[in-house]
């Protein structure tokens, strides 16, 4: 069995009452991908507070500043190999083994860019730093000569197994950031598709296997995985089950006057328990709904609960 690493893309909104965010997010995961580093390269000093902050056993992945990526382009000037530098000693303090790299969706895996990043990874040291590489611009699989260069570099493929990627380049490490199927992150997976996930995780001869949840509700689906993968249950996500359920749910945000479509387009997405052991999206129920206006939640619920079975 590979070592599983799960956790979230940041720990910036994982509020506890008088507790350090970050020491709240190690109480809970063992885990995180530093999401932040992507946007701004922090200090040092805070990096080292980050790292105290934490259990010795907790682990981190960083996400390479996009200079790297968007700006620099793998170009080997000395202001792409400085700021890799600076990511790479960032990695080191946090005694982090991972730093992530996403390529703009506009640099496609041409030949030229292929070698482009044989390159500039050949010219530098990572100081034992494995890239986990992700290509927003590259069609599934990837193309022969970027896995060939990936694999001579002892790269890892970074891919989202919530949106049915597998990796294409064999690696000892499996990491994927999942954002779902639905609009950016608006996405809250059901028990079956992170079962799913699972299953694509455990294939092959991984060592480890990191997953960093992006969904909007990240920290919840990432502590529904975690159980799961502890004790082979999912837990609720509500304190009730059927239509107790789904008003649980609706009372959260639910805007109105909304009719059918806007119910759905605006709450489907969420999760509700349907029975003690199964869970769907509230759209499961919402799509029984008769195409009209609706004024508040009593008046979905008492729809609803005229039109049983659901």
């Amino acid at each position: 069995m590979p070592k599983y690493l799960i956790g979230a893309g940041g720990w910036a909104y994982f509020q506890a009452p008088g507790m350090h965010p970050l020491v709240a997010y190690s109480r809970a995961f063992d885990f995180v991908e530093v999401n932040s580093t992507f946007y701004e390269i922090p200090s040092l000093n805070l990096v080292e507070s980050w790292r105290k902050l934490v259990p010795p056993n907790f682990e981190f992945a960083v996400r390479c500043n996009k200079a790297l990526t968007h700006k620099h382009k793998f170009q080997p000037t000395p202001e792409a190999f400085e700021d890799l530098e600076k990511m790479t000693t960032i990695c080191t303090t946090l005694k982090a083994d991972i730093l992530h790299l996403q390529t703009p969706a506009t640099f496609h895996p041409t030949k030229t860019n292929v070698e482009l990043i044989r390159n500039f990874f050949s010219s530098t040291d990572l100081k034992g730093i494995r890239i986990a590489l992700e290509v927003k611009g590259a069609k599934q699989p990837l193309n022969p000569d970027l896995i060939k260069t990936m694999q001579d570099c002892n790269m890892i493929q970074c891919v989202d197994l919530s949106k049915d990627e597998e990796p294409a380049c064999k690696s000892d490490i499996l990491y994927s950031r999942l954002f779902g199927k639905g609009p950016h992150n608006i996405y809250q997976p059901t028990d079956e598709e992170l079962r799913k996930i699972d299953k694509k995780a455990s294939k092959g001869d991984h060592k480890t296997v990191a997953v960093s949840f992006h969904f909007v509700r990240m920290y919840k689906d990432a502590a529904r995985f975690k159980i799961y993968k502890q004790t082979g249950k999912f837990p609720k996500v509500t304190k009730s089950t059927g239509l107790t359920s789904l008003t649980e749910v609706l009372r959260e945000d639910a805007k109105f006057p909304s009719n059918k479509q806007e119910l759905i387009r605006h709450q489907g997405w969420k999760l509700i328990d349907l029975t003690e052991d199964k869970r769907v999206h509230a759209s499961h129920m919402l799509e029984k709904l008769p195409e009209k206006t609706y004024n508040n939640i009593n008046e979905v619920v008492q729809t609803l609960a005229s039109l049983k079975p659901w």
